[in-house]
């Protein structure tokens, strides 16, 4: 007995406490909560309410003496018009307009890598039309040289064309033609401008061939008018009996042959 009633005060108290610990629950601090975020400024929900007559003391010491007009002008700060619904509205702008920046100025940095490339002379080797063509027609002149240049010739044809300096002539004006190619093919300049260029170069590398290939072949008939001039002094060929008759015989020939 003695110990049954030291246990039932013990019950009795832990009872009585858990009862004591309610949930506190103001319904004046919730609306406050949802005032100061986004939830709602419903002028039904300013509590205490002024009550008959305005005789509530509670509404008197919230809001009728320290903030008469609080509840007429809504200050949540993420409402439609509140300062962070405006800042977050900014924000956003803004990030457009950096965006719009960003697109333009690609814009540009790809406009510019597109003129570089189409003018620098640092990536002219890969242009289609100069690895297609016009390193090739130019080849001979880009890679000339001396067994380049007397090749396909006899040792006594090269031999007169250097004797006589057109061999020199001939690799002098190959050089200068070749130094302005090498410099038309890496100046920056407009792409049309320089295949204009490659172009022109090539008309005049082509001239430049054909009175080499004039004078080779002169250098030839001179050889072999010489040789035939020395048979002749040495007896090396005869040559038939002539008489005027035999003239009158060609000339009969031929215009029978005209008829």
């Amino acid at each position: 007995m003695k110990i049954l009633i030291p246990i039932s005060l013990m019950l009795f108290a832990l009872i009585h406490r858990s009862f004591a610990q309610t949930l506190a629950s103001d319904q004046a601090v919730r609306y406050q909560q949802e005032r100061m975020v986004y939830l709602q400024w419903d002028q039904n929900k300013f509590t205490p309410k002024a009550g008959f007559l305005s005789l509530n003391p509670y509404y008197w010491l919230t809001w009728g003496l320290f903030h008469p007009n609080y509840h007429k002008n809504d200050l949540r700060p993420l409402s439609a018009t509140g300062p962070q619904t405006q800042r977050l509205a900014l924000v956003g702008a803004m990030n457009s307009t950096d965006n719009k920046y960003k697109l333009q100025s690609d814009t540009v940095r790809n406009t510019a890598l597109s003129e570089i490339a189409n003018q620098s002379g640092l990536i002219t080797d890969a242009d289609p039309l100069w690895q297609l063509y016009y390193r090739n027609e130019l080849k001979p002149d880009l890679d000339n040289s001396y067994a380049s240049i007397l090749s396909g010739l006899s040792p006594q044809v090269s031999s007169k064309l250097v004797s006589e300096g057109l061999y020199a002539w001939y690799k002098n004006e190959l050089d200068m033609l070749k130094e302005r190619v090498q410099a038309a093919h890496s100046t920056t300049m407009d792409r049309g401008s320089r295949i204009v260029a490659y172009h022109r170069l090539l008309m005049e590398y082509r001239t430049l061939a054909g009175v080499w290939a004039i004078r080779t072949s002169s250098a030839q008939a001179t050889l072999n008018m010489t040789a035939q001039q020395q048979k002749l002094k040495t007896g090396q060929i005869t040559v038939s009996e002539w008489t005027p008759q035999t003239d009158i015989q060609i000339a009969r020939k031929v215009l029978q042959h005209v008829q």
